[in-house]
This record gives structure tokens, C-alpha cells and sequence, in this order.
């Protein structure tokens, strides 16, 4: 199956960078339906189905995470760690998309096991080539895993 059926979850607390994710996504041509969580408390409950996520239907299994690092309560590390210690969610691949470029967090998140990370660009036009370039990859060059595969 296309990996432009599969839901892109965006872990982003800002308002303005969300939204330019989504016209950047548009620019792009990416197609796949996108959810936001805005804290990570509320990302970790839509991942471990809880609360107002319990019906896959209406919170389906994302493809791939885009998480950013600073979130208010629980922070992006935080849940990239929580997620690749669960079975039922490690295989869900995690692109970091922040405005860190610090050692120790590029450091710490691919210990944790982030799949990838980028440092959020400042202007529009840079922030539409890189996720053009993560949908080149991410969604026509990567096959990504399917909960319902395994």
C-alpha cells in the first residue's frame, strides 16, 4: 500500500510553525492526512489510545511522527523515549523536526532511537524544501510499517 494513506502525527505546540507545516506539506504535494497533538501528554495518549483517542477511527495509527522537542508538560524527549520502549509503538518511525541544533539533543534523540532529525528552518521557502525532501524520502523512497501488518 501508498505510503500517502498513512496519518502523519505532528507533535507541535506552536501555532505558527503547525501551520507551516501544513502549507509546507501542501506546497509539497503531500497528501496524507495529518493529526496534531500540541503537549506530549496529549500525544502519548493519542499513541497508547487513551482518553479521547480510544476509537482507531477517529485517531487512527499514524505512519510517522514528526516531534518537536520543546512541549509544554511532558517534552518531545520524553515521549520519543517513551515511544521506542513500547513494543506496541517502537516501530512507528520518529522524525525530530525542531529548533535545536544543540549536540546533546541530536546526541540524545538518536540514542533514544529517533529515526531522524531535523532542525526546523527559519524562513518558508527553506521549510518547504526540507519537507519536500522528508516526503521524498518519507513517503516515496522509505517503505514504512503498517500496524496492521504485523
Amino acid at each position: 500500500m501508498a505510503n500517502d494513506t498513512q496519518l502523519i502525527l505532528i507533535v507541535e505546540d506552536s501555532d505558527d510553525y503547525f501551520y507551516a507545516v501544513e502549507r509546507a506539506f501542501q506546497k509539497a504535494g503531500l497528501k496524507n492526512s495529518i493529526q496534531r497533538c500540541t503537549n506530549g501528554d496529549q500525544a502519548v495518549d493519542y499513541l497508547l489510545r487513551r482518553g479521547e483517542f480510544t476509537d482507531l477511527k477517529s485517531a487512527p495509527w499514524p505512519g510517522v511522527v514528526l516531534l518537536d522537542l520543546n512541549l509544554p508538560g511532558l517534552d518531545g524527549r520524553d515521549v520519543l523515549r517513551q515511544m521506542k520502549a513500547n513494543p506496541d509503538l517502537r516501530w512507528i518511525p520518529v522524525i525530530v523536526l525542531t529548533t535545536s541544533n544543540a549536540e546533546k539533543d541530536i546526541q540524545q534523540c538518536y540514542d533514544d532511537g529517533a529515526n531522524s532529525y531535523v532542525q526546523k528552518p527559519v524562513d518558508i521557502q527553506s521549510f518547504v524544501t526540507v519537507i519536500s525532501r522528508l516526503r521524498d524520502f518519507w513517503f516515496e523512497i522509505a517503505i514504512l510499517p503498517r500496524r496492521d501488518g504485523r
